[in-house]
């Protein structure tokens, strides 16, 4: 769409009202001052309306980044014409923002690439692009702005500090009367016989079960010594308190997997993500603390912790109350050890009954006093 600058507003309005003007005075001489506005108008409407033909693509390495650390786009400007492309200017898109872009004059079948720094000051999922080109006359009367070319992804991840892992937990054997986790399978305790699905063990394979279904059928283990690890964020927080709170909440599930520990991510407004730990649940446990905001719900524990869940459990909250201590208490029996992190007051949730509660100013401190407790 082509716009009128503010000059060419203002052009246009001269023009309308010096061509009235002169019809109505009878002056030639306004007419024809008039006329030249009109002819400059329209000199800047054909100018103007040249959409520039070029092929963009876009770069951006690397494309998930820890918050704060370098990210750079690369982007390439080609012109597919056999015609000479004039220089324009061209804004790209990141996130919220706009970064200028001076593309300059290309030769056919030219490319140009251009190379900047990208804002990774804040945490989340932003879109980079598309390119949004500007066509300017050399009166600067119109100007005519056109989005063009792919667009990127740049996954701005929370901030990592390094931590020891965390310890094992309890064991829970079903023949001691407790319940096992659903999500602990794999190892020597047999749990049921269940039909067979693509990545199965074939050792497991259970024949007479088979035979007798007439479906594959495999032995389903558990392992109920396996060292599991859980971290509950309250993401009943705002602000730069939640900030805090997600950056431990990612440096505590990190060096879990790190360590080979099954790792699940809860949080208060229904984030439920459970990984067999190691490397490849890194990406996962990040990409998820990455999009999260904040919930507007009013229970600290999530009804899935209480109903599911075993080994070491870590807590990320502000202060808290009353309702979350009962509520932290309640769930104390399946988790070994429970350590609690409060960024306000820890007074509410003092006396819980086998847990360690730890007042901490922000996440660089609570991760000192979590090395300090593990060591």
């Amino acid at each position: 769409m082509i716009l009128l600058t503010r000059r060419g507003t203002g052009v246009l309005a001269g023009t309308v009202v010096l061509f009235a003007f002169g019809q109505w005075a009878g002056y030639p001489f306004f007419l024809a001052i008039a006329g030249a506005g009109a002819g400059a108008l329209v000199a800047a409407v054909v100018m103007t309306g040249r959409r520039p033909r070029v092929a963009v693509s876009r770069e951006v390495y690397p494309d998930r980044v820890e918050c704060g650390r370098p990210a750079v786009a690369t982007l390439r400007v080609r012109n597919p014409t056999g015609r000479r492309q004039g220089a324009f200017s061209a804004g790209d898109r990141i996130g919220s923002g706009l970064r200028t872009v001076r593309i300059r004059a290309l030769a056919p079948n030219a490319e140009a690439v251009h190379h900047y720094e990208l804002p990774t000051a804040r945490r989340g999922r932003h879109q980079v692009g598309p390119l949004t080109l500007d066509r300017d006359d050399p009166l600067g009367l119109g100007n005519r702005r056109l989005s063009t070319g792919e667009v990127a992804m740049l996954w701005v991840h929370p901030r990592v500090h390094v931590l020891h892992p965390p310890g094992g937990g309890r064991p829970r054997h079903h023949h001691e009367g407790n319940a096992v986790d659903d999500r602990l399978r794999g190892s020597h305790d047999l749990r049921e016989v269940r039909e067979y699905v693509p990545g199965d063990e074939v050792r497991h394979l259970h024949w007479k079960a088979t035979a007798r279904t007439g479906q594959l059928m495999v032995r389903d283990y558990v392992d109920p010594d396996q060292p599991r690890f859980t971290a509950l964020l309250d993401s009943r927080l705002r602000g730069p308190l939640l900030e805090e709170a997600v950056d431990l909440t990612a440096s505590l599930v990190t060096s879990a997997a790190h360590a080979d520990r099954p790792t699940r991510l809860v949080s208060s407004g229904g984030l439920d993500l459970d990984t067999s730990g190691g490397i490849p649940a890194i990406r996962p446990l990040l990409d998820a603390l990455c999009v999260l905001e904040p919930s507007a719900e009013s229970t600290l524990v999530p009804e899935e912790l209480t109903r599911a869940g075993v080994g070491g459990l870590a807590v990320v909250t502000a202060g808290g109350t009353p309702a979350d201590r009962a509520a932290l208490a309640a769930v104390r029996e399946r988790y070994s050890p429970l350590v609690v992190f409060s960024f306000g007051d820890p007074a509410p949730l003092a006396g819980i009954p086998g847990a360690t509660v730890l007042a901490v100013s922000d996440a660089a401190d609570a991760a000192r006093r979590w090395n300090e407790l593990t060591r």
